[in-house]
Protein backbone atom coordinates (compact mmCIF):
# COMPACT_ATOMS: atom_id res chain seq x y z
CA UNK A 1 0.00 0.00 0.00
CA UNK A 2 1.14 3.54 -0.74
CA UNK A 3 2.71 5.22 2.30
CA UNK A 4 0.96 8.53 1.56
CA UNK A 5 -2.39 6.72 1.63
CA UNK A 6 -1.58 5.02 4.93
CA UNK A 7 -0.54 8.31 6.49
CA UNK A 8 -3.80 9.87 5.32
CA UNK A 9 -5.88 6.95 6.62
CA UNK A 10 -4.19 7.16 10.04
CA UNK A 11 -4.24 10.95 10.08
CA UNK A 12 -0.49 11.01 10.71
CA UNK A 13 1.94 13.51 9.19
CA UNK A 14 5.34 12.57 7.77
CA UNK A 15 6.90 14.52 10.62
CA UNK A 16 4.92 12.53 13.24
CA UNK A 17 5.87 9.23 11.56
CA UNK A 18 9.51 10.30 11.56
CA UNK A 19 9.42 11.35 15.22
CA UNK A 20 7.37 8.40 16.57
CA UNK A 21 9.34 5.85 14.53
CA UNK A 22 12.79 7.35 15.13
CA UNK A 23 13.29 7.46 11.36
CA UNK A 24 15.04 10.35 9.61
CA UNK A 25 12.49 12.74 8.13
CA UNK A 26 14.39 12.74 4.84
CA UNK A 27 13.84 8.98 4.55
CA UNK A 28 10.07 9.35 5.03
CA UNK A 29 9.94 12.30 2.61
CA UNK A 30 11.91 10.35 -0.02
CA UNK A 31 9.55 7.37 0.26
CA UNK A 32 6.44 9.58 0.04
CA UNK A 33 7.63 11.46 -3.04
CA UNK A 34 8.77 8.29 -4.81
CA UNK A 35 12.48 9.07 -4.71
CA UNK A 36 13.05 5.97 -2.56
CA UNK A 37 11.10 2.74 -2.97
CA UNK A 38 9.91 1.42 0.35
CA UNK A 39 10.78 -2.16 -0.60
CA UNK A 40 14.42 -1.02 -0.97
CA UNK A 41 14.54 0.32 2.61
CA UNK A 42 16.15 -1.63 5.39
CA UNK A 43 14.03 -4.15 7.26
CA UNK A 44 14.50 -1.99 10.36
CA UNK A 45 12.99 1.08 8.65
CA UNK A 46 10.06 -0.92 7.28
CA UNK A 47 9.52 -2.45 10.73
CA UNK A 48 9.51 0.95 12.44
CA UNK A 49 7.03 2.37 9.92
CA UNK A 50 4.76 -0.66 10.31
CA UNK A 51 4.74 -0.31 14.10
CA UNK A 52 3.77 3.37 14.00
CA UNK A 53 1.06 2.73 11.39
CA UNK A 54 -0.13 -0.45 13.12
CA UNK A 55 0.14 -2.60 9.99
CA UNK A 56 2.32 -5.48 8.88
CA UNK A 57 5.60 -5.08 7.07
CA UNK A 58 4.05 -7.06 4.22
CA UNK A 59 1.26 -4.47 3.91
CA UNK A 60 3.89 -1.80 3.30
CA UNK A 61 5.76 -3.61 0.54
CA UNK A 62 3.21 -5.93 -1.09
CA UNK A 63 2.33 -3.48 -3.88
CA UNK A 64 5.94 -3.64 -5.07
CA UNK A 65 5.58 -7.28 -5.98
CA UNK A 66 2.90 -7.41 -8.63
CA UNK A 67 1.68 -10.88 -9.46
CA UNK A 68 0.36 -11.88 -12.86
CA UNK A 69 -3.20 -11.67 -11.57
CA UNK A 70 -2.61 -8.01 -10.69
CA UNK A 71 -1.30 -7.11 -14.16
CA UNK A 72 -3.41 -4.33 -15.62
CA UNK A 73 -4.97 -5.28 -18.92
CA UNK A 74 -6.57 -2.85 -21.35
CA UNK A 75 -9.92 -1.45 -20.32
CA UNK A 76 -11.60 -3.31 -23.20
CA UNK A 77 -10.21 -6.62 -21.99
CA UNK A 78 -11.26 -5.80 -18.42
CA UNK A 79 -14.83 -5.05 -19.55
CA UNK A 80 -14.94 -8.27 -21.56
CA UNK A 81 -13.68 -10.29 -18.59
CA UNK A 82 -16.35 -8.77 -16.33
CA UNK A 83 -19.11 -9.53 -18.85
CA UNK A 84 -17.85 -13.11 -19.24
CA UNK A 85 -17.82 -13.53 -15.47
CA UNK A 86 -21.44 -12.36 -15.28
CA UNK A 87 -22.39 -14.76 -18.07
CA UNK A 88 -20.49 -17.71 -16.53
CA UNK A 89 -21.47 -17.19 -12.89
CA UNK A 90 -24.93 -15.69 -13.25
CA UNK A 91 -26.03 -12.36 -11.80
CA UNK A 92 -26.38 -13.35 -8.16
CA UNK A 93 -23.20 -15.41 -7.86
CA UNK A 94 -21.27 -12.63 -9.63
CA UNK A 95 -22.62 -10.06 -7.16
CA UNK A 96 -21.78 -12.26 -4.19
CA UNK A 97 -18.19 -12.82 -5.34
CA UNK A 98 -17.48 -9.18 -6.19
CA UNK A 99 -18.96 -7.89 -2.93
CA UNK A 100 -17.45 -10.58 -0.67
CA UNK A 101 -13.99 -10.05 -2.21
CA UNK A 102 -14.45 -6.26 -2.11
CA UNK A 103 -13.13 -6.06 -5.68
CA UNK A 104 -14.34 -2.47 -6.11
CA UNK A 105 -12.28 -1.18 -3.19
CA UNK A 106 -9.23 -3.11 -4.37
CA UNK A 107 -9.43 -1.48 -7.80
CA UNK A 108 -10.05 1.92 -6.25
CA UNK A 109 -7.00 1.62 -3.98
CA UNK A 110 -4.88 0.78 -7.02
CA UNK A 111 -6.24 4.00 -8.56
CA UNK A 112 -7.62 2.04 -11.51
CA UNK A 113 -10.61 4.35 -11.81
CA UNK A 114 -12.12 3.22 -15.15
CA UNK A 115 -12.14 -0.38 -13.90
CA UNK A 116 -13.47 0.68 -10.49
CA UNK A 117 -16.37 2.61 -12.00
CA UNK A 118 -17.17 -0.08 -14.58
CA UNK A 119 -17.34 -2.79 -11.91
CA UNK A 120 -19.40 -0.57 -9.61
CA UNK A 121 -21.78 0.20 -12.49
CA UNK A 122 -22.12 -3.52 -13.22
CA UNK A 123 -22.89 -4.26 -9.57
CA UNK A 124 -25.46 -1.44 -9.44
CA UNK A 125 -27.04 -2.51 -12.74
CA UNK A 126 -27.32 -6.17 -11.72
CA UNK A 127 -28.69 -5.14 -8.34
CA UNK A 128 -31.38 -3.02 -10.01
CA UNK A 129 -32.54 -5.63 -12.51
CA UNK A 130 -32.61 -8.31 -9.79
CA UNK A 131 -34.42 -6.08 -7.28
CA UNK A 132 -31.54 -6.18 -4.80
CA UNK A 133 -30.83 -3.09 -2.64
CA UNK A 134 -27.62 -1.25 -3.50
CA UNK A 135 -24.59 -1.92 -1.34
CA UNK A 136 -24.10 1.41 0.44
CA UNK A 137 -20.42 0.66 1.10
CA UNK A 138 -19.61 2.33 -2.24
CA UNK A 139 -21.71 5.48 -1.89
CA UNK A 140 -18.57 7.61 -1.73
CA UNK A 141 -17.46 6.28 -5.15
CA UNK A 142 -20.85 6.48 -6.87
CA UNK A 143 -20.57 10.24 -7.31
CA UNK A 144 -17.43 9.95 -9.45
CA UNK A 145 -17.30 9.88 -13.22
CA UNK A 146 -14.51 9.69 -15.76
CA UNK A 147 -13.35 12.99 -17.22
CA UNK A 148 -14.23 11.92 -20.75
CA UNK A 149 -16.95 9.64 -22.07
CA UNK A 150 -15.65 6.15 -22.80
CA UNK A 151 -17.28 4.36 -25.73
CA UNK A 152 -16.78 0.72 -26.71
CA UNK A 153 -13.96 0.46 -29.24
CA UNK A 154 -16.30 -1.09 -31.81
CA UNK A 155 -18.63 1.93 -31.59
CA UNK A 156 -15.74 4.37 -31.99
CA UNK A 157 -14.48 2.44 -34.99
CA UNK A 158 -17.93 2.33 -36.58
CA UNK A 159 -18.37 6.09 -36.14
CA UNK A 160 -14.89 6.74 -37.53
CA UNK A 161 -15.33 4.50 -40.58
CA UNK A 162 -18.69 6.05 -41.43
CA UNK A 163 -17.46 9.51 -40.44
CA UNK A 164 -20.70 9.88 -38.48
CA UNK A 165 -20.64 11.13 -34.88
CA UNK A 166 -24.41 10.66 -34.57
CA UNK A 167 -23.58 6.97 -34.05
CA UNK A 168 -21.86 7.94 -30.79
CA UNK A 169 -24.90 9.92 -29.67
CA UNK A 170 -27.25 7.02 -30.48
CA UNK A 171 -25.19 4.61 -28.43
CA UNK A 172 -24.96 7.13 -25.61
CA UNK A 173 -28.77 7.55 -25.58
CA UNK A 174 -29.22 3.78 -25.35
CA UNK A 175 -26.56 3.27 -22.69
CA UNK A 176 -27.38 1.54 -19.41
CA UNK A 177 -27.92 4.39 -16.87
CA UNK A 178 -25.66 2.93 -14.18
CA UNK A 179 -22.72 3.00 -16.60
CA UNK A 180 -23.55 6.34 -18.17
CA UNK A 181 -23.60 8.00 -14.74
CA UNK A 182 -19.83 7.34 -14.68
CA UNK A 183 -19.33 8.48 -18.32
CA UNK A 184 -19.10 4.91 -19.60
CA UNK A 185 -21.25 3.99 -22.59
CA UNK A 186 -22.41 0.39 -22.22
CA UNK A 187 -25.40 -0.93 -24.08
CA UNK A 188 -25.56 -4.64 -23.45
CA UNK A 189 -23.51 -6.56 -20.92
CA UNK A 190 -25.00 -9.85 -22.09
CA UNK A 191 -23.11 -9.83 -25.41
CA UNK A 192 -20.02 -11.59 -24.06
CA UNK A 193 -18.85 -14.04 -26.70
Amino acid sequence: MNLNTLLEEHNITKYRLSKDGSIPYSTIADICCGKTKIEKCSAETIYKISKVLNCTMEDLIKDAFITESEYRTSFSVFKSNVCHAVKDLGDIEFLIRVLENDEITKLYKKEWYPETLYLLAMVDYLSRINNIPLCNKYDNIRCYQLDEIVYPESVLLKAQIRNDNTILEQYKENSIPEFLSHNIVEGNVRDAV
